[in-house]
């Protein structure tokens, strides 16, 4: 790494933060498990399949329009599980807190987070409380660890993208970024901006209904599409085509982003996902996601070309061709 300390961007998802996991992580904890890099660890226990996932929210500030802290930690892992999809069964929550939080923020997030599960049945288990004295965190931090059981059938990781596989996204990007970013900056958007934070679990499982034909998901979350689609195509060793006009992206978002110097498929999402499909069974998945309220705006937005290259091909609105790579320098800090 040419960096001897670490930066806000080695949290952002980008580039920064693949070269953090591939160089330093990777090599100290190496395993097949580990190696897949998907969002939740698949794993073999007494001839049942589980699913393993953890996570921690930082996302500043706690509470933001259409979201909090408590409710994106629970979805969030509910969401990492269903991307290899699980059904989510039992969760985690262990909280950090600074000395000075008041209680009544604290049990409106709290009722957040029973809320949250109660809505994606997934049964909190265990945790565990810290308080640090003020100033050694900023309010409240949320880990949590996730176990989902994978069905009979179901085989779905970044690693299986294979060429003729169809590219579908579920609806809009950038929602959540920008969404977070203008309660903390203080900005004034035309027109309201929503975080997109939902529970995946019901898509998926509709998705899978229609077909076992799925070999890809992943939510874009940090780094945003940009990064999901480079992963995907890192792990896979595929080259992607993607149709930007196909990209469904909401006009007070878009507005936004290039008001602030933003891509929007950068900008991290919480409550979308990828899919990398069948080509045979692309129509039957997008019909039953569509049927889904969290899928109502999905597109097919590409296709899977050919193997042996890894990169990500953006075909643009002016009808040239651009690769899409990570995104790099400082992306949006502390927005999950």
């Amino acid at each position: 790494m040419e960096n001897d300390k670490i930066l806000l961007a080695h949290g952002g998802g980008g580039r920064l933060s693949y070269e953090l996991i591939s160089n330093l992580f990777l090599p100290a904890f190496k395993n097949p498990i580990l190696e897949a890099l998907d969002d939740s660890a698949s794993l073999a226990v007494d001839k049942q399949r589980l699913a393993f996932s953890t996570d921690s929210y930082t996302v500043k500030p706690l509470f933001f329009p259409g979201g909090d802290i408590g409710r994106l930690a629970v979805y969030g892992t509910v969401n990492d599980l269903a991307m290899v999809g699980a059904l989510p069964l039992y969760i985690s929550i262990s909280l950090v807190i600074e000395e000075g939080l008041a209680l009544s923020v604290l049990k409106k997030i709290i009722d957040s987070i029973k809320e949250a599960a109660n809505k994606t049945k997934i049964k909190i288990v265990t945790g565990d409380t810290k308080v640090v004295e003020k100033g050694g965190i900023d309010k409240l931090f949320i880990n949590t660890t996730g176990i989902g059981s994978i069905p009979e059938g179901v085989s779905i990781s970044g690693k299986n993208g294979k060429v003729g596989d169809m590219i579908l996204l579920s609806g809009t990007v950038g929602d959540h970024g920008i969404a977070v970013l203008s309660q903390r900056e203080g900005f004034n958007f035309q027109g309201e901006i929503k975080t997109d934070c939902q529970p995946l679990n019901n898509l998926v499982k509709d998705m899978l209904k229609a077909s076992k034909g799925i070999h890809v998901l992943r939510d874009p979350t940090r780094g945003g599409l940009a990064t999901a689609l480079n992963e995907i195509a890192l792990s896979s060793d595929v080259e992607m085509i993607i149709d930007e006009e196909k990209i469904p992206i909401k006009e007070e978002v878009k507005g936004a982003c290039e008001m602030l110097g933003l891509d929007p498929l950068s900008v991290a999402n919480e409550g979308k996902l990828i899919a990398l499909v069948e080509e045979k069974a692309s129509e039957k998945i997008l019909k039953a996601m569509k049927g889904n309220p969290l899928g109502q705006d999905a597109v097919i937005i590409g296709k899977v070309e050919k193997g042996g290259v890894s990169r990500v091909i953006l075909k643009t609105l002016i009808g040239g061709k651009r690769i899409l790579d990570l995104p790099s320098g400082e992306l949006l800090p502390r927005i999950c």
